[in-house]
């Protein structure tokens, strides 16, 4: 199918749902559900794929990104998204368009806190979102429950029924907002509370709880507390290389030349924010900036920690990180915002049930680089799948299943989803056989990096 998603259409609003449902269930005819197990990839070459992946990033850090990869095929999947781009474009696909995540694995799924400071579960990572067919994050999700699940030793069956468990609450969920009040899925909320209630026991509701309650202290001043030190009486980021470290200025030009680019670049950040938290952001005071090496997709893209106080005892850390193009571009119409990070930040906002006060965008103007701004670590939480059983994961996949179908219901036409994806199990079944087969093809990428690197064609740095 060459069908391109229009990004200006991802809501018609117009029809009633009965025949926004049809329209979806027409688009069957162009991309029968069954289709979508497809999973015939063809020849191409993984390694050149991640390759072009890296031009523009961090020459020097290019090598933590592939030992980070090389950890385990969960590890590699998290940082390949660049490849599931090139496979999902090449394979059948719907034409109904929503505001991808881009990247939805289960490791982009956490906790994070809305501004009224409640926890909520949903997507927590936006580089790549784009608008596109809503099936792309939905089998990249699906592959993600199937590698952890392989990850973990469970059994096929195991792994099969995990994937049901996932598609089955997507399939319910969006069908369930398709039918709500428009406002009253753009205002719902996935609460900690919710998470609490689908625990199948005792002892998962006190594992989830730990996690919570960790997430409700992790607050810039948490940060403050480990993460800086005094340096000839003056505040500082605490180094930590080579994942933090400042940048080396070797005399007062250079160091006046790089407090100019930081003090335009957020002044220019500034500007992208509203005029109430604007007055917010003018109470502090920039204290100082440095490097931060983060993730594994992202290492080797440009990524700052910078620290701000009021009345002297007050911090506020930012996060700026640096926005390239989405890696579903090559692939997809290309955004249409100026700035990556505008990109990045919209469809934050738009796929989030609550957002960080502090997010907004900017641009290095001396390399021309875009970037988007949040708080770093704000009430964030992740549960460690690596340590789930059977039913953890099965009930992790329904808290992912509900988030992304919220998401999608807020950001597109959950009608027209709703329609294509139907009552029966033909959806789930398609994407269950998708999944499986997609970890298999992600193992083999895996062992030709593996490969690669055992023979010197790529160097990686395991640390």
């Amino acid at each position: 199918m060459d069908t391109q998603p229009d990004p200006s259409n991802l809501f018609s609003g117009r029809g009633t749902l009965a025949s926004r449902v049809a329209l979806g269930r027409a688009a069957r005819e162009q991309a029968p559900r069954a289709t979508l197990a497809e999973c015939k990839i063809g020849k191409r070459d993984p390694l050149a794929l991640l390759e072009a992946s890296n031009v523009g990033r961090v020459p020097e850090l290019i090598p933590i990104r592939y030992g980070r990869m090389l950890a385990n095929p969960f590890a590699f999947y998290r940082g390949a998204a660049p490849l599931m781009a090139f496979d999902l474009s090449r394979l059948p696909r719907t034409d109904i368009v929503v505001q991808l995540g881009g990247d939805a694995h289960l490791a982009n799924f956490g906790l994070f806190a809305s501004p009224e400071r409640r926890i909520l579960f949903g997507p927590n990572d936006f580089d790549e979102t784009l608008p596109g067919p809503f099936d792309w994050d939905v089998r990249r999700l699906a592959a993600s429950f199937v590698i952890a699940a392989r990850e973990r030793g469970f059994a096929t069956a195991d792994q099969r029924r995990i994937v049901r468990r996932l598609c089955e609450t997507f399939r319910e969920r969006i069908a369930a907002f398709s039918k709500m009040d428009t406002l009253d899925v753009w205002y719902y909320q996935l609460k900690s509370t919710t998470l609490l209630a689908i625990a199948d026991s005792a002892e998962e509701r006190s594992k989830e709880l730990a996690v919570i309650d960790k997430a409700r202290l992790q607050s810039s001043r948490s940060v403050m507390s480990h993460s800086t030190e005094l340096v000839n009486g003056r505040l500082r980021i605490r180094e930590l290389p080579p994942l933090v470290y400042h940048i080396p200025l070797s005399n007062k030009r250079e160091h006046k030349q790089y407090d100019d680019m930081i003090r335009r670049f957020f002044a220019d950040y500034r500007l992208t924010l509203s005029d109430e938290r604007r007055a917010l952001f003018d109470r502090y005071e920039l204290v100082d900036v440095a490097i931060r090496v983060v993730g594994i997709g992202s290492v080797g893209t440009r990524c700052y920690e910078a620290l701000f106080m009021a009345d002297g005892e007050c911090p506020l850390f930012l996060q700026l990180k640096e926005a390239r193009a989405s890696v579903l571009e090559g692939y997809l119409p290309a955004s249409r915002f100026p700035n990556h990070g505008q990109r990045v930040v919209t469809g934050q906002r738009m796929l989030q049930s609550a957002s960080d006060i502090f997010l907004g965008w900017s641009k290095m103007h001396h390399t021309g680089n875009d970037f988007y701004v949040r708080q770093l670590r704000d009430m964030k939480g992740a549960f460690d799948f690596t340590t789930f059983d059977v039913e953890d994961l099965a009930e992790y996949a329904v808290s992912c299943g509900s988030a992304l179908a919220q998401s999608m219901a807020k950001a597109g036409d959950p009608a027209l989803i709703a329609g294509y994806v139907g009552k029966a199990r033909a959806f789930d079944a398609a994407i269950e056989r998708f999944a499986l087969a997609y970890a298999e093809q992600n193992e083999a990428d895996w062992s030709a990096l593996k490969s690669a690197v055992k023979a010197g064609r790529i160097q990686a740095t395991r640390e």
